[in-house]
């Protein structure tokens, strides 16, 4: 059996199950463990616990890895980039593990023991009944060898003889020194009946042979680490250091589930979060840099990054700051930067910004970016911000209409038309001042005339500047639309044929 190599720095592990997308919750564990590892200098190992074949999602493990790399979370050692102390897949690790079992079988820590699925059944109805914790009642601890001989070519599992009296602790660098009396510990399963080896007992080895030195896991797991203990002393083996981040909670203390929305990375990516963002707000749930900024890209985390600062109790997921946090990204990065992380998502929707439907390319898509994100808090709504530019104009927003689309809305939108086809300065300062003329020689407030405009171009009643939206998409574009929506008011409001 290996013994533990020597570690001259800091390594960390994640190590998940090949059984779906990348859960939030794992990405903030993979996330502090990569912090953690690139604060120190030390390296981080992505190990795959793709035992549970029942369990297992064909094309999930390649899947997981790529949606953490597309938030820029990178692994020195790997199923996918190797490494010395591999192999990195649980299925590959049987011998190794076997090994480890007899071992511990052969030093008298662990027993076979033969109980039935019966047996076990009816003694913890009766722990039950009597209002007992349910626990192993160690029956098959203290056979004779005479006994054992008669079970000889029976099925078994493999326990691990907890010590009837005493504690373990568990000294956590987030939590402090917690208590487990073994008084509330049964002789747990360490391997099954048909050979595998148990949760615990795979971590344990793997962590040990992979010179694991800190593990940074969340605080569902801290119920685990006294029998993981357990076993780094039954094989005379150095545990490592252990810190238990908090839990991720929704708003209304719940463990956060797809009732509270999205809860998987490719949700969140599919609903125009930027990977810089959420890298940014996961990084903050449950820890607080020292000098209390907000907005951290994954280096500057990695430079502020310490478990001192971790919280102990869970932290709360909140939508809505993510969304803030978002936004802030969206209005502060270039605005070419912007434009191309939104340009995929109009392609995703049939909409082209290189190539308009209507008429020649001759929309600047970065200045259009510039004047519609200050509204956006995802590329989503970016997206939908930016369509009205690309393709035409089919519905109306029915309150904008019933509001703005009244009678005589189409003969001003018809004078408007021919109003702007005469008008060379297509600037928005030239335009504003050119509506305010029209306003004042009919008559009429500008509003009259800006948001029937507004409606009439973009299909909505919100958005930029009209000007900007004028100036942008440019005389050939917008006095087609101003007619076709004249001629849909007249079409809704024409009489009905007898």
């Amino acid at each position: 059996m290996p013994t533990n190599p020597p570690a001259r720095t800091a390594r960390v592990r994640y190590a998940p199950s090949p059984t779906g997308s990348v859960h939030v919750g794992n990405a903030h564990t993979a996330l502090f463990n990569y912090l953690f590892s690139r604060r120190h200098q030390g390296r981080f190992v992505y190990r795959l616990e793709d035992t549970d074949r029942s369990r297992e999602v064909a094309g999930a493990a390649d899947t997981q890895m790529a949606q953490l790399r597309l938030l820029g979370i990178t692994w020195d050692e790997g199923p996918d980039v190797g490494g010395p102390y591999g192999p990195y897949r649980q299925s590959e690790r049987s011998q190794r593990y076997q090994e480890a079992l007899d071992r511990v079988e052969a030093s008298g820590r662990g027993y076979r023991c033969y109980c039935s699925a019966e047996r076990l059944a009816a003694m913890r109805a009766e722990q039950a009944q009597a209002g007992r914790p349910p626990r192993y009642d160690g029956r098959c601890r203290h056979l004779s060898s005479g006994e054992r001989a008669v079970h000889a070519n029976d099925p078994y599992v493999l326990r691990l003889a907890v010590p009837e009296i005493g504690e373990t602790v568990v000294s956590d660098l987030i939590r402090g020194d917690v208590h487990f009396q073994h008084s509330e510990l049964d002789d747990f399963v360490i391997q099954k009946s048909d050979g595998t080896p148990l949760y615990n007992f795979g971590v344990v080895v793997d962590d040990h042979e992979m010179a694991i030195t800190h593990v940074i896991r969340g605080d569902e797991h801290l119920a685990n680490t006294p029998k993981q203990l357990l076993l780094y002393d039954a094989l005379g083996w150095k545990p490592p250091v252990f810190a238990h981040i908090p839990m991720l909670l929704a708003a209304d203390r719940a463990k956060l589930s797809k009732r509270h929305g999205a809860t998987a990375l490719v949700d969140f990516l599919e609903q125009g979060i930027l990977p810089e963002a959420l890298v940014n707000y996961l990084g903050l749930l449950g820890f607080s840099p020292p000098d209390g900024r907000e907005m951290l890209d994954l280096d500057e985390l990695c430079q502020v990054f310490d478990l001192t600062r971790v919280q102990r109790s869970a932290a709360v997921y909140d939508p809505k700051k993510l969304e803030w946090l978002n936004t802030q990204y969206l209005k502060g990065w270039p605005a070419a930067r912007v434009a191309d992380r939104v340009r995929p998502v109009l392609a995703a929707r049939g909409i082209l910004p290189d190539a308009p439907p209507e008429a020649p390319p001759t929309i600047d898509f970065v200045a259009a970016v510039d004047m519609v994100r200050e509204r956006a808090h995802t590329l989503v709504d970016l997206a939908a911000g930016l369509a009205f530019l690309y393709a035409p104009i089919t519905t109306y927003d029915p309150a904008g209409a019933a509001k703005h689309f009244g009678p005589g809305a189409a003969e001003r939108l018809r004078d408007l038309a021919a109003a702007l086809e005469e008008t060379s300065d297509w600037s928005h300062d030239a335009l504003e001042a050119r509506y305010s003329e029209l306003a004042e020689a009919w008559h009429v407030s500008r509003g009259a005339l800006i948001h029937p405009t507004r409606l009439a171009i973009t299909g909505t009643t919100v958005g930029p500047s009209l000007f900007a939206c004028l100036a942008a998409l440019g005389p050939a574009l917008v006095v087609p639309r101003l007619h076709s929506a004249a001629a849909w008011i007249l079409q809704e409001h024409s009489e009905p044929e007898a």
